[in-house]
């Protein structure tokens, strides 16, 4: 770190590869095998344990942030959108990460989140390390939770009017009326 007048410079090692252009050089040469993923999501893994132990939520966990060097080990990258949590847990903005990488309670509008949040973000990354595509590339926020919701279901077909995201919490009565047209196609009499 370099301290001139009012200007900070802050100085890190070059690494040549994010996660995203790693992956496509080992495909030029060779598979990523699952034991490789695996050496490689124990890598982020660990990196991500470090700054929940230390209380900061990173926030914007996806490929271009993790960066790689020659021999394959990583390094989590781009704080800039990283926050200190605190118990009781504070509101924070839902306008983070890639959306992509984006939790669903984020894309539902909760201002109040965890370390789950950078969680599902490594879950997606995972998923795209074997699957060599991102798991749910959804082209807005509406987009991102539609895809979600195909391949996990939604909070409301699950029948939990308690769900953390729903909206239903405070009106059941309506909520299981929803629940009910959803099921048979229309709206309940």
């Amino acid at each position: 770190m370099v301290i001139n007048d009012n200007t900070i410079y802050l100085v890190f090692e070059f690494l040549p590869f994010d996660l995203k252009r790693y992956r496509e050089k080992i495909k030029l040469e060779a598979t990523m095998t699952p034991a490789s993923i695996k050496v490689l999501m124990y890598q982020i893994v660990r990196g991500t344990a470090v700054l929940h132990s230390k209380r900061i939520l990173h926030r914007d966990l996806k490929p271009q942030n993790i960066l790689v060097d020659n021999s394959g080990i990583i390094k989590v990258a781009d704080f800039g959108l990283a926050r200190q949590y605190t118990i009781p847990i504070k509101k924070y903005t839902h306008e983070i990460v890639t959306v992509w990488y984006r939790a669903p309670e984020i894309l539902l509008g909760s201002t109040e989140y965890t370390t789950a949040v950078d969680i599902w973000s490594l879950g997606c990354i995972m998923a795209e390390l074997y699957t060599d595509e991102p798991l749910f590339p959804g082209d807005s926020e509406i987009d991102e939770l539609f895809k979600i919701f195909q391949y996990r279901t939604s909070p409301l077909s699950l029948g939990n009017s308690a769900h953390p995201t729903s909206k239903c919490g405070r009106a059941s009565a309506t909520c299981a009326t929803t629940r009910r047209a959803s099921r048979s196609g229309g709206p309940s009499r």
